[in-house]
């Protein structure tokens, strides 16, 4: 392997983002980050790596296993590499603007990495944007989140979305409530109903039906308030309904399904969770749901940045023209003024056109008039 190659080499689950692609990238960030500010969310930045004792607290635990760890050479303290936003942003809302009025609409958009890729994202390096809605817990803030998130994906194109709500607590609180043992919950994730009756457990009949209201949204919701669920179980069922109505009157066109008893991937979401997906494309291009903000309810939805780009159109490109060295400036400033991008030439040429054609662009200035390169 030669030395470039070698240099070149990147380690598992990273990788250059080249031209076009980057710029490309950044426009939809950009996109989305106007999208979520006109609706009231405002931008915050944190750090790339925090102490590790601050990033992993809380609910932040549940990323600890996908946490880079370095040691800082001037405190002398562990740290960790940020391998999700959503957390960083809520340490944000709950000490640095603890003392704004609730409810706090907070947006992000950064780059995160994770220890470990996974079957759909082998990626370990990715982007994020998401909003997070902090001091309030209702219905009206869960559907808020969701229809946003809809809403900025359509604004780039991506037009047919689906979105998967799940209770990833449901499975919890009907055991705790009615017990059940750990073959019973095992028997729930890998979506057995045999195994799930076999347990012969206090809710076992009930969990096996529980895995049976899966669907679009109309029937799996049916399906669920069929069933007798205890207490805490039946006011996530009361949430889920409220959220799918107002959901329907804000988006009537959007495809929504049901998967009540789904808790993969939601590390630290409580009560309603959703994931959205773009018919055509594999893997998720985002998630959210309700979680604890350090003791505040909160809810947000995060979309993931190389899902996103693979659905959204791409944008077209830009003008290229090749300005020849000694181009009057005043000219050139006007032409960037019309939209078009410029390169300058750093010498004299012969022939402005093939150098054009050699550089990208797609015409020429020569004396001073525009000419098509190709």
């Amino acid at each position: 392997m030669t030395d470039n190659a070698n240099r070149a080499l990147l380690p598992a689950g990273l990788r250059d983002l080249l031209p076009p692609h980057a710029d490309h990238e950044a426009a939809v960030v950009a996109q989305l980050m106007r999208d979520f500010a006109a609706h009231g969310y405002e931008r915050v930045k944190p750090p790339l790596i925090e102490f590790e004792e601050s990033l992993l607290s809380g609910s932040g635990k549940a990323m600890a296993k996908q946490t880079f760890r370095v040691m800082d050479p001037v405190s002398q303290r562990m740290m960790g590499l940020r391998s999700d936003m959503t957390l960083q942003t809520a340490r944000i809302a709950t000490t640095r603007l603890v003392g704004q009025p609730r409810p706090l609409r907070l947006s992000y958009a950064g780059q995160v990495l994770r220890v470990k890729g996974s079957q759909l994202r082998p990626e370990r390096q990715f982007g994020q944007a998401g909003i997070e809605l902090i001091g309030v817990d209702n219905a009206a803030a869960d559907a808020e989140v969701i229809a946003l998130a809809v809403r900025s994906l359509r604004d780039l194109g991506i037009d047919r979305i689906s979105v998967d709500l799940a209770m990833p607590t449901l499975v919890g609180e009907i055991v705790a409530e009615l017990g059940g043992g750990e073959d019973l919950k095992e028997a729930i994730d890998y979506r057995d109903v045999a195994a799930a009756l076999a347990a012969k457990s206090g809710p076992a009949k009930l969990l096996a039906r529980l895995i049976e209201a899966v669907g679009p949204a109309g029937e799996a919701l049916a399906r669920l308030k069929a069933l007798d669920l205890p207490p805490k179980a039946a006011l996530l069922r009361e949430r889920l309904a409220q959220v799918l109505a107002l959901l329907e009157r804000a988006a009537p066109d959007l495809k929504l399904t049901i998967d009540p008893v789904e808790s993969r991937g939601f590390d630290y979401q409580i009560g309603l969770a959703f994931t959205l997906f773009a018919r055509g494309h594999s893997g998720e291009i985002g998630r959210g749901g309700r979680y604890r903000a350090n003791g505040e309810s909160a809810v947000g939805a995060t979309l993931f940045m190389d899902t996103v780009l693979e659905a959204a159109p791409e944008q077209p490109s830009p003008r290229r023209l090749f300005v020849p060295l000694g181009t009057d400036a005043a000219q050139t400033e006007r032409l960037r003024a019309e939209g078009w991008v410029t390169l300058a030439g750093l010498s004299p040429v012969e022939d402005p056109i093939a150098e054009a054609r050699r550089m990208g662009c797609s015409h020429a200035l020569v004396d001073g008039v525009l000419a098509a390169a190709n």
